[in-house]
């Protein structure tokens, strides 16, 4: 019985164009070196800062350098898309992401300047992947068959995030303390090994891309300063999602750290409560329609909004574990309503103003980078002027809070018709 509902996920997946097959291949290949990226940074950035009063800060500080060197480089990307195949260019940022990656680990003095100069580096290689990775998929995919497609990289990304975490905690535990060859294994050691596996991976992920047939947008003109009153409201959308995005990558592993202690809890929690929910993201990514975008994305709002309230008012080992449990179900469960909202609305707004889509992905990046700001800025702030234990109990609060502002915004927006 278990084999033929396979099979028949098989076909269904086969039944879709061969461009958008490569690319969620892809995409779920990268997906086993994304959680190194997005959770084991922020441990690794206070295990080198453990003896700071607020290391947390300086997660957050690495963190928003990150998001400056996104749209540095999604402007950038407008200009090479003129001249290099948008396939190359995505794999470039594939590979960039693993090698930044890996150039951190092999400094042993990370001062705060580095950390900066890091960040922006790290950023810049995650623009050109993110910016890249949203032309492709607004040219393979169609309004009808996205919400199938964010299921399925949603569950392999889910998957990604429960088997490394538990894959890397336990080498972190195994490593610290043995020996090899005479030679002392420690955590460091543990994250240039895991760095090393990241980048291989990153290759397998590149060369399947290559075998897509993606084209190009025209050379046309992509900045602009006035735009459709959707895009408008689009914008201030990806505003708001970007506001709670930068805790979505800091908070887990600083709270983690704080109460836990090592990243084999970390690798544990965030595991277990991803296996929540990856069935469930792929089921709805096959039986939701359009229609059902707007009830996905608030059920994923309130969610994260009760895990945040928890956490502040408890704030405690347990209160983190529900916190992360929360955070690890909103997170598909937003992007899977999100990522074809902000498609669909292109396809309308790129039609009615004759601009190529690159413009509004371009212009999204800016819109994130300003939610993404407001919400790093207000953590530190919150750190520096009370304690960072504060600025951890309330700053996440607040941010889910605003962010509710984004159902009914999503659904004055869905109501729009081409």
């Amino acid at each position: 019985m278990v084999f033929d509902k396979l099979t028949q996920e098989i076909k269904v997946f086969q039944s879709h164009p061969r461009d958008m097959r490569v690319l969620l291949l892809t995409n779920m290949t990268f997906a086993w070196v994304l959680p190194i990226v997005e959770i084991f940074i922020g441990a690794y950035i206070m295990r080198k800062y453990e003896h700071e009063p607020d290391k947390a800060v300086y997660v957050a500080m690495f963190q928003l350098a990150q998001y400056v060197g996104i749209v540095f480089t999604s402007v950038g990307n407008g200009w090479l898309l003129k001249h290099v195949r948008v396939a190359h260019l995505y794999c470039c940022g594939i590979l960039l992401s693993a090698l930044s990656l890996m150039g951190m680990m092999l400094i042993t003095d990370l001062t705060a300047e580095a950390l900066v100069v890091l960040g922006v580096v790290m950023g810049a290689a995650l623009g050109v992947f993110w910016t890249n990775r949203y032309l492709i998929t607004l040219k393979a995919t169609t309004d009808d068959n996205r919400n199938y497609f964010f299921g399925l990289e949603s569950l392999g990304f889910t998957v990604g995030q429960i088997a490394v975490p538990l894959l890397v905690g336990a080498l972190f535990a195994s490593l610290d303390g043995s020996e090899l060859m005479g030679v002392r294994l420690d955590v460091a050691m543990g994250y240039r090994i895991v760095t090393g596996i990241a980048t291989l991976v990153a290759l397998v992920a590149c060369a399947n891309t290559l075998r897509g047939n993606f084209p190009n947008p025209e050379a046309k003109r992509f900045f602009y300063l006035r735009f459709d009153l959707l895009w408008r409201k689009m914008l201030l959308l990806a505003s708001l999602k970007g506001m709670v995005q930068g805790f979505l990558v800091t908070a887990p592993a600083i709270l983690i750290m704080k109460f836990f202690g090592d990243e084999g809890a970390l690798g544990l929690i965030q595991g277990v409560s991803g296996g929540l929910t990856a069935i469930l993201v792929y089921v709805l990514g096959r039986v939701t329609k359009p229609k059902h975008r707007t009830w996905v994305f608030g059920a994923g709002l309130v969610l994260f909004l009760v895990g945040t309230v928890v956490n502040g008012l408890a704030f405690c080992a347990w209160g983190v574990i529900v916190f992360v449990l929360c955070k690890v179900i909103f997170q598909p469960l937003h992007d899977l309503a999100y990522f074809p909202i902000m498609m669909r609305t292109i396809d309308i707004v790129s039609r009615r103003e004759q601009r190529d889509e690159y413009t509004y992905i371009m212009t999204h990046e800016l819109g994130l980078f300003v939610g993404r700001a407001f919400g790093l800025l207000l953590f530190m702030a919150l750190a520096f002027g009370v304690s960072e234990d504060f600025a951890l109990m309330f700053a996440l609060p607040i941010v889910a809070a605003l962010q509710m502002l984004s159902l009914p915004l999503a659904r004055n927006i869905t109501k729009e018709r081409e």
